[in-house]
């Protein structure tokens, strides 16, 4: 199953950004941190050209600290771009961006004219939740849901700042196709359009991977699984998610461990790592090439069908 999802909304958001680009100083550019690399949008460096970029970490708290600080480094290596870890829990990291948003613009005399700045991210990300924090007052709308935001507002904040927001918008097609389970698990994109079995397989297989032992803690179990199905059954069997006929319920099951993960219980996860998604990433172009010549030599043969027919 590939995960694809472009509400209208989404696609007037692109379209809005595009126009107020000109306009802004600095993009402050928030990012899932269990998900770095999935929670960014690649229509992004397409609208930002040169304009500095900070990369907000964000629920830094839910995500693996060793891995944080790798992606940290990952993006610190790249022009025009800081990143940094943050907590919604710790109102003062937060408040740091608007010392920092006046840091990356050491050439602009902001005693003239404040630094604008734009906000952006993907749906549930916490942006809005961010601009509240840094407002000192409730601004923006907030919800433990994809799309709560849906216009742009500005908001005067201190430090001279001001303050675009824009709505989440994630992107027409969401590659290497992990990406778009990655989103799902993490909850950036709404319940509505997958089935929790699904994703939740692979989160399983993942989590067998990478903290085994975080899994067996969290759920109680002496052996670890081989599988992401013999993880499903045994987590059905541990909280009692069964259905008639001691057939463990997959629908069940898969939203426990999901909700599990989100709520960080199972301890700090990151999703990805930079050097697993730089091989996606290749996989994914040699995928679309082999596509491609596919294509063209359907095409060929076809061509030449048809010219052997009117000979």
């Amino acid at each position: 199953m590939s995960i694809n999802w472009f509400p209208g909304h989404m696609h007037k958001a692109r379209k809005e950004i595009a126009e107020v680009m000109p306009q802004v100083d600095i993009i402050i550019e928030m990012l899932d941190a269990r998900i770095p690399f999935s929670s960014e949008n690649p229509l992004v460096p397409q609208l930002r050209g040169n304009t500095p970029c900070i990369k907000v970490l964000n629920k830094a708290d839910l995500a693996d600290p060793a891995l944080t600080q790798r992606w940290v480094e990952h993006f610190d290596n790249q022009a025009g771009i800081k990143a940094i870890p943050i907590s919604q829990q710790n109102p003062e990291q937060i408040r740091a961006l608007l010392k920092l948003c006046n840091d990356m613009l050491p050439e602009r005399n902001l005693d003239i004219r404040g630094a604008r700045a734009m906000i952006m991210g993907i749906p549930n990300v916490g942006k809005s939740t961010l601009i509240n924090t840094l407002a000192g007052r409730t601004i923006a709308k907030t919800g433990n849901e994809a799309g709560v935001t849906k216009m742009q507002q500005r908001i005067k904040l201190d430090n001279n700042v001001i303050l675009t927001d824009t709505p989440g918008f994630l992107w027409p097609k969401l590659s290497p196709p992990t990406c778009g389970y990655r989103l799902a698990v993490t909850g950036a994109i709404k319940d509505t359009v997958f089935d929790y079995a699904d994703i939740a397989m692979f989160a399983a297989d993942y989590l067998l991977q990478a903290y085994p032992q975080a899994v067996m803690q969290r759920f109680g179990l002496t052996e670890l699984p081989e599988n992401d199905i013999a993880l499903m059954d045994a987590i059905g069997i541990k909280r009692g998610a069964m259905r008639k006929g001691g057939i463990v319920d997959l629908e069940k099951v898969g939203s426990i461990l999901i909700t599990e993960l989100r709520a960080g219980n199972i301890g700090g996860i990151t999703l990805e790592t930079p050097e697993m998604v730089s091989q996606e990433l290749i996989e994914a172009k040699a995928e679309e090439a082999a596509k491609v010549k596919d294509k063209a030599e359907r095409e060929a043969e076809r061509k030449r069908k048809a010219q052997r027919k009117y000979r």
